[in-house]
């Protein structure tokens, strides 16, 4: 097979081994997988793959066909259309992957909106529900709402009857966040919006301490991205008197069960607003694997809205 190699730091479309699929596993032809941040920090060599996980091909979504089945192997057939996250290698022609952490596509989705909806709704819906605890009512605020994580948190808020508050940096791209039932404020200005019962954090440190004076008492902060840097000072007595909780989440180093977890609240609690056009996966542009060089420099200089979808 061909796929997406990290040489010296630099991206090759070059020749490797086909995979074998193990104990139940599943061998997928892959036809989109998403690019996300963790790819790119993993081409600069700084987010390295999990034990288990082709340490040279980067990608962590795809969607495709499953083509063999490994022993014991069961809840797909071959033929079926499938999309997961993975700890690595979804960029190239063929990916093993578990056959618990496989989702079907629901029938009459793009393959490149298969492509990008894995991470992005994992990620959200994991941070946002699982961990803190979002309910019908609350207000919800979502920094970065223009990318692909942030998008589907908008989403996922908007559909769980939460009242949501979306930052955008690009001016352009407000009016589009909008549309899918957020109010968009500029980054700066985020904090005169409060209070929140949760705070979806993708942007990072420099947003902390408003984030935490911003929170309604009881309040909860999701950091799941950071951006704009990795280091923040924060006022413990604010934390203590809202009564407030942070946390940290990431995916990919998570242990198979806990991943099959996460697969299957989405696959019960999202799949099908998905399927019926409820929650949409916005692809803001389409790349050739074999160019995956320009994909990733487009995807560096920022102002997206929604995904970018490298194809075989």
């Amino acid at each position: 097979m061909r796929a997406v190699t990290i040489i010296d730091g630099a991206l090759e479309w070059a020749e490797h081994p086909d995979p074998v699929p193990g104990n139940g596993e599943a061998l997928v032809k892959v036809h989109a997988a998403g690019i996300n941040s963790g790819d790119r920090l993993q081409v600069m060599g700084f987010y390295p793959a999990p034990p288990g996980s082709p340490p040279d091909i980067p990608g962590l979504e795809l969607a495709g066909e499953v083509i063999a089945l490994g022993s014991g192997a069961s809840r797909f057939q071959l033929g079926d259309r499938v999309m997961a996250v993975v700890g690595g290698g979804a960029q190239a022609e063929l990916c093993v992957v578990h056959e618990r952490h496989l989702i079907g596509v629901p029938d009459g989705v793009s393959w490149e909106a298969a492509g990008g909806f894995p991470e992005a709704f994992t990620t959200a819906y994991d941070a946002l529900f699982s961990q803190a605890d979002l309910a019908l009512g609350e207000r919800l605020c979502v920094h970065g709402a223009a990318g692909g994580v942030g998008i589907a948190g908008v989403q996922l808020g908007v559909q769980a009857g939460a009242e949501v508050i979306a930052t955008v940096r690009n001016e352009s791209l407000r009016d589009r966040v909008a549309s899918f039932g957020a109010t968009v404020v500029a980054p700066e200005d985020f904090g005169e919006h409060g209070p929140f019962d949760v705070i979806l954090e993708l942007i990072g440190g420099p947003n902390i301490p408003t984030d935490i004076t911003s929170l309604q008492t009881g309040g909860r902060i999701a950091v799941i991205g950071t951006g704009a840097g990795v280091k923040a000072e924060l006022n413990l007595l604010d934390l203590m008197l809202k009564r407030a909780r942070i946390h940290g989440s990431t995916l990919r180093a998570r242990s198979l069960e806990e991943k099959a977890v996460a697969a299957r609240a989405v696959e019960t609690h999202v799949v099908p607003l998905f399927a019926d056009g409820r929650l949409t996966v916005p692809v803001d542009s389409t790349f050739s694997m074999a160019d995956a060089g320009s994909a990733y420099d487009y995807f560096k200089a920022g102002g997206k809205l929604g995904k970018i979808i490298l194809v075989p």
